[in-house]
């Protein structure tokens, strides 16, 4: 894990995270609110004898006993669907309003797409973008057992999206889940680290910030974009914020889902950042027993 050596100097106890790091991840999944609530979900599990711990922060997260929830009955009729618990943060802090036009731009296969489906109470509009053709199957399966009938289906290079198509100017929520370098999924992907590190960074950052300022260009006047990624790496989060925040009209907003993290950083190996960045959050591997999230805020303002 030499990899991740270089974020001992951010971390409050690098001992512990790094203990996490090397630990499986707990088995979690998410209640689907457009078929079941949690305590029906809660029963239907129990009956099958997997036992069941809501997590505090969101009712809708539950850990469950079993390493293969979905071989269970509430996960075939698409009342549950097992997502690693952070990865259920940035649809909670974009948080649409039921009838919303909504983007998810990168949104194979389809976690976080039927997350937003379910806050949106399966209503509006929402649009599942991926440039991954072969990814888009699983999302439009996912999306078809949950139930979520307001989603469509698109594969384009986010970089390039119009929202003409759907009749539309811009959309009132973005989601930019960007493709990273998932150093925080070290806990269920043991090759995360193969060839990650500063220069693996640098070179994706160009393509999330390209995803970003899309993003921003496809959102009205006083609507949100969620950027986030599941990596540690600052030259792909804070960095990548940071050039957007210097031209392009949005803010950074505060936020608190309930869950333990982290400032944002406003300076790394040498680099300044604007000072605001502060107000997104860092969830690492020992704060909550989870993976690692990098999430940010942002307001458009024009």
């Amino acid at each position: 894990m030499d990899a991740l050596e270089r974020y001992e100097p951010i971390l409050d106890d690098f001992d512990a995270f790094r203990a996490a790091c090397e630990r499986p991840l707990p088995s979690v999944v998410r209640v689907n609110g457009i078929k079941a609530d949690p305590a029906r979900a809660t029963a239907a599990l129990e009956a099958e004898g997997v036992a069941v711990t809501p997590r505090a922060w969101n009712p809708r997260v539950l850990e469950v006993d079993t390493a293969k929830p979905g071989n269970t009955w509430p996960y075939f009729h698409g009342w549950i669907h097992g997502q690693e618990e952070v990865s259920a943060v940035p649809a909670r802090v974009l948080d649409p309003d039921p009838g919303d036009a909504v983007w998810d731009a990168c949104a194979a296969p389809g976690s976080k797409t039927t997350q937003l489906a379910d806050l949106l109470d399966d209503s509006g509009l929402l649009v599942a973008n991926d440039d991954n053709l072969g990814r888009l199957s699983a999302l439009r399966s996912n999306a078809e057992r949950l139930g979520a009938t307001c989603v469509a289906v698109t594969n384009e290079d986010a970089r390039r999206f119009t929202a003409e198509r759907f009749g539309i100017d811009a959309f009132d929520a973005v989601l930019a889940d960007v493709p990273c370098t998932c150093e925080g999924t070290i806990r269920k992907n043991a090759d995360a680290l193969d060839g990650a590190g500063r220069e693996a960074s640098l070179n994706i950052a160009a393509l999330q910030e390209d995803i970003l300022r899309r993003a921003i260009d496809l959102t009205r006047p006083g609507g949100t974009v969620v950027y986030s990624t599941c990596t540690f790496a600052p030259e792909e989060n804070e960095a990548v914020v940071d050039s957007v925040l210097a031209d392009e009209p949005v803010e950074l907003r505060a936020f608190d889902i309930g869950l333990d993290g982290s400032p944002g950083l406003t300076a790394w190996d040498g680099d300044e950042y604007d000072a605001s960045l502060a107000k997104a959050r860092r969830f690492y591997p020992h704060q909550n027993d989870t993976g690692g999230f990098f999430c940010a805020k942002l307001e458009v303002d024009r």
